[in-house]
């Protein structure tokens, strides 16, 4: 058995604790709501189109809250890291993303060769894109530079 109900409360307010935003844009702070019962429990809930609007605003703002927090915690604990600005323009316009990598980390070509157990010359040829590199080369090479093999196999779209 269906029943309806209207209700007046704080539906959304008080689950993001946004009383004064709300009356800030404008939206009343208890806006009717009515709810649809099925069986004696309530199964949907109806509210004006403003409040659900501000509703998936909120909800939308609190979840970008809890991702810039994941991503802070997880740079903290050594698990992500900040990339500068000039690194993805280098890779964005289309430089050798081993190079740029190497060079962002401070590496010299020998460096990361001996790290990746490659000869110099090998490295040197799959920088200037003399050679490819096999997977295991490159895998190695990634390791060696703590990045992804997606990181160095990077190819911006044309």
């Amino acid at each position: 058995m269906l029943t309806l109900r209207i209700e007046k409360q704080y539906f959304f307010m008080s689950c993001f604790g946004l009383k004064n935003s709300a009356t800030q844009r404008g939206l009343p702070m208890n806006a009717p709501v009515q709810v649809i019962e099925h069986d004696g429990k309530p199964e949907w809930a109806v509210l004006p189109y403003d409040a659900y609007v501000q509703l998936v605003e909120e909800s939308e703002m609190l979840q970008d809250v809890r991702d810039d927090d994941a991503v802070k915690t997880a740079i903290k604990q050594g698990k992500e890291e900040l990339v500068p600005g000039e690194v993805t323009f280098a890779l964005l316009d289309g430089e050798n993303p081993v190079k740029v990598w190497r060079e962002y980390r401070g590496l010299t070509q020998q460096q990361l060769a001996e790290v990746a157990e490659i000869s110099t010359p090998y490295l040197s040829q799959i920088e200037t894109g003399k050679r490819t590199g096999t997977t295991e080369v490159l895998l190695a090479v990634a390791k060696a530079q703590n990045v992804t093999l997606d990181d160095i196999v990077f190819q911006v779209e044309k």
